[in-house]
């Protein structure tokens, strides 16, 4: 069986077969209600343009190359986030992880970009600004930098505004006291959350216990909680992520305090088992796929000749309130 042709995308999204032609090789002057409607069709129907016979008629490619380092966690959701534009707007994406610094991913940049087979490249990582300046013209190069040079969160991944969210919510459930557990110093989410964390307690005139554990471990957690004074509840503690924030109501559990009328505990990075802890555990969860998104769909509107300035930029974190939190009991 045949699959669908641009004729039948053209008919399902009301517009003439050319529109569909220039919408899907980026050609022509295409209102953005009018692409909406042919990509949404495009996307209902499954069809798919033949890229090799566009390549030849129009000298594009529709390919774009993802490039990244090796980074410390599996970044799927980001790639998949990125994918799923990619193949919504008629371009094939491939990944490119580069093993080594900065140079190393320049260099591989460099090597794509001017290997005739790409009409844009996005890169996760940072590179030098000069770069643009090295690859052809007419291929578009965007960085979303979501990592840093060592391939840690950065950009819009590291995020800290929800900190400041969360500690103003338990400031009106009643709590005046806090504790910060940070993550390992260096890191671009973990600097900024101490950041988030002593400027907020600071402007809303609660009492801080500190700033503890600097690591990624429930021991760093459990730690800090067993390093505090009999009299530290009633008490709200912020963790760097929810490893460390398992650790905190584990060390809760051992001088007898409960969870959340003793203490209340947040965490960040919405793990697969945080829903089940007992009580379930309060995080922020950061939609890497939004982010991949995101930066996809800058990149295409470069590649159209459109104003990427144009695409919004939705919230990466959200914070998901759970059983872990509460205001203190009487």
């Amino acid at each position: 069986m045949a699959g669908p042709t641009s004729r039948d995308v053209a008919r399902l999204a009301g517009v003439a077969q050319a529109t569909v032609s220039y919408v899907m090789t980026g050609k022509g002057s295409i209102s953005a209600e009018t692409r909406r409607r042919v990509e949404s069709a495009a996307k209902e129907l499954g069809y798919q343009p033949n890229l090799a016979a566009r390549a030849m008629r129009t000298r594009k490619t529709g390919r774009i190359a993802v490039v990244m380092g090796i980074p410390i966690y599996n970044p799927v959701q980001m790639l998949v986030g990125a994918g799923s534009v990619a193949k919504d707007t008629g371009y094939s994406m491939e990944v490119h992880s580069v093993d080594g610094g900065i140079d190393e991913r320049s260099a591989r940049i460099v090597e794509l970009a001017g290997s005739g087979q790409y009409e844009g490249v996005l890169s996760f990582a940072p590179t030098p600004d000069s770069l643009q300046r090295v690859i052809p013209q007419d291929v578009k190069l965007l960085v979303a930098a979501s990592f840093d040079e060592r391939m840690h969160s950065a950009g819009e991944l590291a995020d800290a505004s929800p900190v400041v969210e969360l500690i103003e919510r338990l400031v009106e459930l009643g709590h005046s006291r806090f504790l910060h557990v940070a993550g390992a110093p260096g890191f671009a989410s973990a600097d900024g959350r101490v950041r988030g964390y002593l400027s907020t307690v600071q402007r809303l005139g609660v009492e801080s216990l500190g700033v503890v554990g600097h690591a990624w471990t429930g021991e760093a957690g459990a730690d800090a909680v067993r390093a505090l004074p009999n009299g530290a509840p009633p008490l709200a503690v912020i963790a760097a992520n929810d490893l460390v924030a398992i650790g905190v109501m584990r060390g809760a559990a051992e001088r007898g305090w409960s969870i959340p009328g003793e203490v209340s505990v947040t965490g960040w990075d919405n793990y697969d088992v945080s829903p089940f802890t007992y009580p379930s555990l309060t995080t922020v969860d950061n939609d890497r796929a939004e982010a991949g998104r995101h930066a996809m769909t800058r990149l295409i509107a470069e590649v159209r000749g459109e104003d990427p300035g144009e695409v919004p930029s939705p919230p990466i974190g959200r914070i998901i309130w759970r059983e872990s939190t509460a205001g203190p009991a009487d």
